[in-house]
């Protein structure tokens, strides 16, 4: 059986989750909240659905609910309702005697799995041939443990959507080039606000496994890693140009996953942080079209009825693998817990740990 029939077979709600009524299951989770006090601790990532985030004990986005764990001496279970890497990283930030649990296992980030330990291994390999020892790695917060872990160990750090600029300019006080993973919209939109012309920045393709750039090779100061987030891909130019038209005094605020043209195109770009304190900042009657995932847009619509706010993106759906935490998932790890078991654990080993921290801490170290 491979890792994914396992996952599968493992991953199978009990039939009387199907059974339960939604108050039901909410009324159950509330006993299990209550009984077990402090020792459980539920953070919510903003893209979590509704029915999650009301028992969310903090939302946030992936590193800030992670610190917020580290600093919950008291919790011993961390039921962490986001997806894989950020169980990850929450793991790495706490002490052995919390335990991390992913409430679905098969809540991954299709952005993070576009960097596996061994393209980033092959890559480092034949990009140190092109370069020599000039790169520095870079990576987004949103990639395993193990990437994390190999930007620590050579040098590198972990970048936020908030910090990044700061992030890229402390890089190249540190090499002549930087390599960035995994998202390349991220890497491209942050460089090219820094100054970095578009032509000296090049693409590496990790299943082609080549180097792809349209200026000369010698002239390359960012080296993007061909990822990308497939929800904020999914917004278009053409989304706000048809937007611009039919309604002239809405304001374009997009994430930076998205890609150049849109973030160019737009009014506004920043991380969910910023999207956050824009949109609740914004003047009462204005209107706001977001270019980022649907469970957050919907929310700040709903705490926030004196504006206008929609999606850019009319038929945009929910993050997939974000949205397959849901009650009955939330409600069978805490069960599991109550019955003396842990529903998924999320556990990484000491020298990744290790690694992985220290990329974690080079980015705390320096100022936002």
């Amino acid at each position: 059986m491979n890792f994914l029939e396992k996952v599968a077979t493992l991953d199978r709600i009990p039939e009387r989750y199907k059974k339960m009524s939604i108050e039901d299951k909410k009324e159950r989770i509330k006993e299990i909240k209550q009984k077990l006090g402090s020792k459980l601790f539920i953070p919510g990532h903003h893209y979590q659905r509704d029915e999650v985030i009301e028992f969310a004990d903090a939302t946030g986005d992936s590193l800030q609910l992670a610190q917020l764990s580290k600093t919950n001496r008291d919790a011993e279970y961390i039921v962490f309702c986001g997806v894989h890497f950020m169980a990850e990283t929450a793991d790495m930030l706490t002490t052995d005697n919390q335990h991390v649990i992913l409430p679905d296992l098969k809540a991954g980030c299709s952005m993070a799995d576009m960097a596996d330990i061994a393209q980033t291994e092959h890559a480092w390999v034949e990009l140190q041939k092109q370069f020599g020892d000039t790169i520095l790695p870079l990576t987004y917060v949103n990639s395993t443990a193990a990437i994390k872990a190999f930007c620590g160990r050579n040098g590198g750090a972990t970048v936020t959507s908030s910090n990044a600029k700061a992030m890229v300019q402390w890089a190249f006080t540190q090499k002549q080039r930087l390599l960035f993973l995994p998202d390349q919209h991220l890497g491209r939109n942050t460089a090219y606000d820094l100054g970095i012309k578009l032509d000296e920045m090049a693409i590496w393709d990790p299943i082609a496994r080549e180097l792809v750039c349209e200026g000369p090779i010698e002239q390359v100061k960012v080296i993007l890693w061909k990822g990308h987030c497939s929800v904020h891909e999914k917004f278009t130019v053409d989304q706000i140009e048809e937007l611009r038209q039919n309604s002239p005094n809405t304001n374009i605020i997009v994430h930076p996953e998205c890609t150049f043209d849109v973030v160019q195109a737009a009014d506004l770009n920043g991380s969910t942080h910023y999207i956050i304190e824009t949109i609740k900042n914004a003047e009462p009657g204005s209107s706001w079209a977001v270019g980022t995932e649907m469970n957050l847009v919907n929310r700040l619509a709903q705490q926030h009825p004196d504006k206008n706010v929609f999606s850019l993106n009319s038929t945009m759906c929910p993050c997939l693998t974000m949205n397959r935490i849901d009650l009955d998932h939330l409600l069978w790890s805490l069960e599991e817990i109550i019955e003396g078991r842990l529903h998924f654990p999320i556990t990484v080993d000491e020298q990744t740990t290790l690694e992985g921290n220290l990329a974690l801490q080079r980015m705390l170290d320096r100022p936002s």
